[in-house]
């Protein structure tokens, strides 16, 4: 599940200066949650981090901040990126929990003839990569919901005013049907090294290891708009900010927690300390089995088997939606107020009842739950760099959220009253229009040729 982020880089009221970070605003396009196919989301996800699929549904010495586009009513969220010389722009996916940067080729088999594609042939820039025997190098990615395959290349790619000259790249020439739509044309990973499949250091990586970016973190605020019933398809939606953070988004002190496995990690992986539901601690599987990603590019939260149960039960009426083809999703009544806590270490991180209750699915009167059962119908066994628990979006619009190089950490910090926080707790989030304004961007954020997807089913 992804979040696609539409950043419209108006770079006229973005203000980036050398040894500063940069911020991307977000926008977002709204449609009814009770007509996703969340059956498709969950598997996607599973497929993503490497568990069985259990439905037939398709599936800087800088600091620079970016607009991010919220698509789908917080389903996916998108930024702007260029590549080439001169510079073409796409906008894709801004995943914490992949680590390779593709964009569709012109000459694509299976594109969508609307996405945006890259000329090879207009970049000055452009080089091909080959293997020892002279060939093009070549690489195929599994995601959940479908594959790409494509040259290996490098180019110039820059994103926010900030620059790596030979960034290494894929340029895709095949995707599976329906893999992309809009102006969504690729994904750039913001995980680490370790997990990309064409083995090249990721964007970030890329830019905290050639000293430019005035810290090596990246930070997060993604708007809330699930239950929105505007009509408008892409709307502001959050920051990113490469190389530090913006203090204007949150309050207090940021928690940090260091990684699993953070002498190599692949991951940004925390371990879940805590669940509680209504007010009451949950219990819940420890060691391995509470290792969590924090995953940008996923929509909801996956979960093992044991603790989506013991959440459930904890929440009056309940039940699981295994009858209507929803396995691992359970329901509860629409009129329940779902107040749910997760802590990573010691302090506890309040979900907004919005974002745990995605409306009514066609076969049943109830809610759906945004926390599903991640590994239902799998053999697979938890334990080193494989997550248990896939934390996205419903999770992270709470937070302002901090992913930190050195030491390896991601920390989260409560939401400014700017960012729709209380300045105490999670927040119900802020109006488009208002937020767009309150960080000096256009209330109407125009919508680019490039978008950056983050959680969006396909990618789950």
């Amino acid at each position: 599940m992804f979040l696609i982020i539409w950043v419209t880089l108006s770079l006229s009221c973005l203000s980036i200066a050398a040894a500063e970070p940069v911020s991307f605003p977000i926008v977002r396009r709204t449609s009814s949650e009770s007509n996703k196919d969340w059956a498709a989301i969950a598997d996607g996800l599973r497929g993503k981090y490497g568990y069985p699929q259990v439905s037939s549904s398709k599936k800087r010495a800088s600091l620079a901040s970016v607009a991010i586009i919220n698509q789908d009513s917080d389903t996916s969220y998108l930024a702007s990126v260029t590549i080439g010389t001169p510079a073409q722009r796409f906008n894709v996916v801004l995943d914490t929990g992949s680590s390779d940067l593709w964009v569709v080729d012109s000459g694509c088999t299976g594109c969508d003839p609307t996405i945006p594609t890259f000329k090879s042939s207009s970049s000055s820039t452009f080089q091909m990569s080959s293997t020892q025997t002279g060939e093009p190098a070549t690489v195929s990615i599994q995601y959940g919901s479908g594959a790409v395959a494509g040259t290996v290349v490098e180019d110039i790619v820059s994103l926010g005013g900030v620059s790596v000259s030979k960034q290494t790249w894929v340029l895709v020439d095949q995707t599976s049907s329906d893999l992309l739509s809009g102006t969504n044309a690729g994904i750039m990973g913001l995980a680490f090294k370790g997990l990309a499949n064409t083995g090249a250091t990721p964007f970030w990586q890329a830019l905290a290891n050639g000293n430019q970016l005035s810290a090596p973190e990246m930070s997060f605020w993604i708007n809330r708009l699930i239950g929105d019933s505007s009509e408008q398809t892409e709307v502001f939606g959050g920051i990113f900010t490469l190389g530090g953070t913006n203090t204007t988004l949150y309050t207090g002190d940021i928690d940090f927690q260091n990684l699993q496995s953070a002498s190599s990690p692949l991951y940004w992986m925390l371990q879940v300390s805590e669940v509680t539901v209504q007010g009451s601690k949950v219990n819940i599987p420890t060691g391995d089995s509470a290792n969590a990603a924090i995953d940008t590019g996923t929509t909801l939260i996956g979960a093992p088997q044991a603790a989506v149960q013991a959440i459930y039960a904890a929440i009056p009426n309940s039940q699981s939606l295994e009858s209507v083809g929803m396995k691992g999703y359970y329901g509860f009544p629409c009129s329940t107020d779902v107040s749910i806590t997760i802590a990573f270490g010691g302090k506890s991180w309040p979900i907004s009842s919005r974002d745990m209750n995605l409306g009514t699915p066609g076969g049943t009167s109830l809610c759906v739950g945004a926390i599903f059962d991640l590994t239902a119908g799998s053999a697979v066994e938890a334990g080193g760099n494989n997550p248990s628990w896939v934390v996205g979006d419903t999770f992270l619009k709470n937070v302002y959220s901090v992913f930190r190089a050195d030491p390896p950490s991601v920390g989260f910090a409560q939401l400014s009253e700017n960012a729709g926080g209380s300045g105490s707790s999670a927040g119900n989030g802020t109006d488009s229009s208002d937020a767009s304004a309150s960080f000096g961007l256009p209330s109407t954020v125009s919508i680019s040729l490039l978008t950056i997807v983050l959680g969006m089913s396909w990618f789950c």
